[in-house]
């Protein structure tokens, strides 16, 4: 295994040349995930990913997994804490297939809901559909995404080792970090996505290359 620093300027343009890269053209789309739990901020490189898309030519759309959670009445029903649950259950993965990613499918309509639900207030978002153009990429941001037979293109993986996620996870949400190392052991990210960046400290990505 090697790993090699890089910025985060030069991450969002070495990742960006790699997707613009896959294949697209008349009804074919790529559907990208960055995966990680928020300590490793996967929206933060999302964002970062769209203009240089744009700029080698690709639509984008930006759509977080945060907004497809299930109703609080199904995440919160073990209560507002429970680690299994929150790994399981709070996103609503069947949602997320209907309203975003069958859509893009080869010869799909390209009609996507880039929101479902507000999970703060607990309702629906309420924005209207978007039409991503053939040739486009919806850049998807997340944790837990993968494992879930989610159809990607491709997808990133933002790797912390256990005191770097407990240092960076906010002490209200340090309940969750026993469902990241469940995470790692039952669905090894690291194996699973086509590029696993490194970020201990997101300021100071590294790329692991087996």
């Amino acid at each position: 295994m090697q790993v090699t620093p890089i910025s985060p300027e030069r991450l969002a343009g070495l990742l960006a040349g790699r997707i613009a890269a896959l294949p697209g053209g008349e009804g074919r789309w790529a559907r990208v995930a960055v995966d990680g739990a928020p300590a490793a901020r996967p929206g933060a490189l999302a964002d970062a990913l769209v203009e240089p898309l744009r700029l080698l030519g690709r639509p984008v759309l930006r759509v977080s997994a945060a907004d497809f959670l299930r109703p609080a009445s199904i995440r919160l029903e073990y209560g507002h804490q429970d680690v299994d649950a929150y790994h399981d259950l709070w996103l609503d993965d069947r949602a997320l297939l209907r309203e975003v990613l069958d859509p893009l499918e080869p010869g799909g309509s390209g009609r996507v809901l880039p929101a479902l639900r507000d999970a703060v207030h607990d309702r629906s978002a309420r924005v209207p559909y978007t039409v991503l153009p053939p040739g486009g990429v919806l850049v998807l941001d997340g944790p837990l995404l993968l494992g879930r037979w989610l159809p990607f293109e491709w997808t990133v993986h933002l790797a912390m080792g256990d005191a770097a996620l407990a240092r960076r996870t906010p002490a209200e949400e340090r309940w969750t970090l026993p469902a990241y190392a469940r995470y790692r052991t039952e669905t090894a990210p690291e194996d699973l996505a086509d590029l696993t960046v490194r970020v201990d400290d997101p300021r100071h990505p590294a790329l692991v290359e087996r």
